[in-house]
């Protein structure tokens, strides 16, 4: 087994550690290249935007060499930092091609979901501070070389991906996107699906702006709730816009609600509206009359601004799998609200379909697959 690695580390501060790991990479039969990323500051101490200048500074030193490695033949690059250099190698990592095998060593001293919303970074907890070797430690670095070495030998394609079906899915639409990505499939057309759970939506823009996909059916559109109400998201300021010359078509999936946390965190005005548990770590609350129209305005002004062909599909009979007879958070209000919005506001030019079903019943796939055939797209399905 052979394979060539690019470790990112702080040198002034973790060289031991770099040492001990590329001496395991070493073991396992790969060759290591070592890249310091230490700040440089001459023995100060910075703080402040001082060291915000710092770390940027080092960034930028650093990324012509790491960029010229990974394009020519480095097959894995492995960053190993606490708090500062695991952040300056974060930024690094980020810049990467989304999909070329990367990993951080971290005492993740930071919330790590924004920064690998749209990236395939491998985190490494180390439990223990990297603050000189131990047990625990030794063990983690040991398990990084195995890994490490394991990728190296899963020689990848550095080309980009066939273009896909991209589509937005949560657990409160699985059953709709699970339906129609078996119908894609019958038809022997992929599909890529993004979980729109306020952190897989920027990998989906990220995806669609870098060509992965050649039509999009935003079927689950949740995050809109979060980036315009409340709840958990990062930054995705082209989540509903990226590509926006494809075919899309867009459905109300998952609209009706608001994604909060663990109930014991949520405050107590939203526990008094219908809502339900969707996991021991999630809250799903019932939208207000008010928030829908909101919400549904919103969403169709995005849709007007789109350029390429696309269509809107509104399934009456349910926006998630809750809002059905029975449900939690049913509430047919709130899907006729969504509706007359759409009347006053949605192009002419842009077809809506009004569906009685439940969003994950089979006729709402049916029309999906129907409309992506009127949208210009039989030489695709």
């Amino acid at each position: 087994m052979t394979g060539n690695v690019l470790l990112l580390a702080t040198l002034a501060t973790k060289a031991d550690e770099a040492a001990y790991l590329t001496r395991r990479l070493t073991d396992h039969g790969t060759t290591v290249r070592t890249i310091d990323v230490s700040l440089q500051t001459g023995g100060k101490t910075l703080g402040g935007s001082d060291k915000i200048a710092a770390m940027q500074a080092t960034v930028a030193r650093v990324w012509d060499e790491v960029a010229a490695s990974v394009e020519n033949d480095t097959d894995v690059t492995i960053g190993i930092g606490g708090g500062t250099g695991g952040e300056v190698i974060l930024q690094v990592l980020r810049a990467l091609p989304i999909t070329f095998p990367k990993l951080l060593v971290t005492t993740l001293p930071f919330d790590p979901r924004g920064a690998v919303a749209d990236n395939s970074i491998i985190l490494v907890p180390t439990l223990a501070d990297i603050c000189g070797l131990n047990a625990t430690l030794r063990q983690v670095l040991d398990n990084t070389a195995a890994m490490t070495a394991g990728l190296c030998n899963n020689k990848h394609d550095a080309g980009p991906p066939a273009p896909s079906v991209g589509i937005t899915a949560m657990g409160a639409t699985e059953a709709a996107v699970g339906l129609l990505v078996k119908r894609l499939g019958q038809r022997q057309k992929e599909a890529t699906v993004f979980h729109s759970n306020g952190y897989g939506g920027a990998a989906f823009a990220r995806f669609a702006a870098r060509g992965a996909f050649h039509s999009i059916i935003d079927l689950t559109p949740h995050e809109l709730t979060r980036l315009e109400l409340t709840g958990d998201h990062v930054p995705m300021a082209d989540r509903f816009t990226s590509a926006g010359a494809l075919p899309r078509i867009v459905l109300p999936g998952g609209l009706n609600f608001l994604g909060l946390g663990a109930a014991a965190l949520v405050p107590s005005n939203y526990l008094q509206r219908p809502h339900y548990a969707h996991s021991g770590y999630f809250t799903h609350v019932k939208l207000t009359p008010d928030e829908m129209a909101q919400i549904a305005s919103k969403l169709i002004d995005i849709l007007n601004t789109a350029t390429g062909p696309r269509a809107l599909i509104v399934p009456m009979g349910g926006f998630s799998h809750q809002d059905c007879p029975g449900g939690a958070i049913e509430d047919p209000e709130l899907r006729q609200i969504f509706l007359d919005v759409a009347h006053s506001k949605l192009k002419a030019e842009i077809a809506l379909n009004i569906v009685p079903e439940h969003i994950s019943a089979p006729a709402v796939t049916d029309k999906i697959i129907t409309v992506l055939e009127t949208l210009t797209l039989d030489q695709i399905l």
